[in-house]
């Protein structure tokens, strides 16, 4: 993101480059601690605007169920990846529809490269959710103490 500041003899002062970092830094952890999620919301975004040319991120929350404990916020790292990519652009805004967002600008995005959308989905499979993936069992390891109780080292500690 970069600020429209007008010269360069006047330091920055309208805090955007700072402000941009922030949210790039912060869209980026989304991202990386939900990859499903967010994997799931650009496979959504890029069906959207494969039929119908444009698309806000409403569109994918409508599509994407989003697991209880994940922050909403999620939605807004989908699209970087595709605008990144080549395969979509920002469009202009729009206001949104969710009641909870009090009307205010999202933006629209366009699909620039319809052969590389296709293609997409397939080189980016669904990932199943942390939450959904089995844990392997905890380690049970049996000691012999002779005559003695038989303790057992589990994933909670020595029992005896």
């Amino acid at each position: 993101m970069t600020c429209n500041c007008k010269t360069d003899c006047n330091p920055c002062r309208c805090g955007m480059a700072e402000g941009g970092q922030r949210t790039a830094d912060a869209l980026a952890l989304l991202a990386e601690r939900r990859e499903a999620v967010l994997r799931r919301a650009q496979r959504a975004l890029l069906t959207v605007l494969l039929e119908t040319g444009s698309a806000t991120i409403d569109d994918v929350r409508d599509l994407v169920e989003l697991p209880l404990p994940v922050n909403p916020k999620v939605f807004g790292a989908a699209p970087g990846v595709l605008a990144r990519a080549g395969l979509i652009a920002a469009a202009g805004f729009a206001k949104t529809c969710r009641p909870t967002s009090h009307a205010r600008p999202v933006t629209v995005w366009a699909l620039l490269d319809c052969a590389a959308a296709l293609r997409w989905p397939a080189d980016h499979p669904d990932l199943p959710d942390l939450d959904d993936q089995q844990e392997d069992p905890p380690v049970q390891l049996t000691l012999t103490f002779g005559q003695h109780e038989t303790p057992t080292v589990g994933a909670a500690g020595v029992s005896y």
